[in-house]
């Protein structure tokens, strides 16, 4: 399996208070892929996303990486979900919101998971440049003193976080704009920049939640290319939610459909275009039809 997929999502379940999010979702992604994951408005896409990222914790099933050295349980990184009995015992509560505030979603990141949001998340009122040096911070040197004496080694992390952050902007096309602040930037600038920002944490897999929401069409054959110079020139595997299907279609090797919290087709795109429960999901099927 590790040499294989380097995602693995089995039986997963997510409930808000009685409301059903996700029920029994199962897929991978294949290493070096590009994976879609496509349903109507509602399906639960961005749910099953917030679950893979750490930003919910799922209430059942299992969500592993086979990233950086070893697998990494997903829910086991986010910790026990809070129960009614933590809120009266303070040192138990305060433990828990320290974990989930400073090391779920983070934890996940540094797995080598990274993501981008359906609306869009730059830190708008700093430079381009700055937005993807500051998604270094793992990377730098963190040492107080050697950054206030400047020594070689903190120079040096430096140089190389410039030189990280030009060779993405460059990529995404947006050298010219290193200086310019994120929130000047056209919508179409922004959504690459994110992109940008994403890799700079050095991620082995990529969520792209609608990159191409809001992009006309040559934006998003750009941005497509984008996607797939990604995959075949880095050690990169990506999953990506996008309602536009004349994308999903064009770049992904794999296509998962979600509707109403389940997974009810998987497979080539080819396959995928012709599938009536696809066509049933999208389109709705005809009341006379038998069940």
């Amino acid at each position: 399996m590790t040499g294989e997929h380097v995602l693995s999502v089995a039986q997963l379940s997510m409930q808000f208070g009685g409301i059903r999010a996700l029920h029994d979702v199962s897929l991978s992604v294949q290493r070096h892929s590009i994976t879609a994951l496509i349903g109507p408005n509602g399906a639960g896409k961005t749910t099953l996303f917030n679950c893979l990222t750490g930003f919910y914790r799922a209430s059942g099933g299992s969500i592993r990486l086979y990233t950086r050295d070893r697998p990494t349980d997903v829910l086991q990184v986010l910790g026990e979900p809070f129960r009614p009995g933590d809120f009266v015992r303070p040192r138990q509560f305060a433990s828990r919101l320290w974990f989930k505030l400073f090391g779920g979603a983070h934890r996940v990141n540094r797995a080598g998971l990274a993501r981008t949001f359906q609306n869009i998340r730059l830190f708008r009122e700093m430079s381009v440049l700055e937005n993807l040096l500051v998604a270094q911070h793992l990377w730098l040197n963190r040492n107080l003193l050697a950054g206030v004496f400047d020594t070689p080694g903190f120079r040096r992390a430096e140089e190389q976080a410039l030189a990280q952050a030009f060779y993405w902007l460059e990529l995404v096309d947006l050298v010219d704009c290193a200086n310019r602040l994120a929130g000047e930037l056209s919508y179409g600038q922004q959504r690459r920049l994110e992109i940008a920002r994403a890799m700079c944490t050095r991620p082995q897999l990529l969520c792209l939640d609608e990159p191409a929401a809001g992009l006309n069409p040559a934006e998003t054959a750009a941005l497509g290319a984008i996607i797939r110079t990604l995959r075949e020139t880095h050690d990169l595997s990506v999953l990506l939610i996008e309602h536009d299907m004349g994308m999903v279609m064009g770049i992904s090797d794999h296509i998962v459909v979600l509707d109403h919290g389940e997974v009810i087709a998987a497979g080539a795109p080819a396959a995928i275009r012709n599938d009536p429960k696809v066509i049933a999901a999208y389109l709705g099927a005809d009341e006379e039809e038998p069940a």
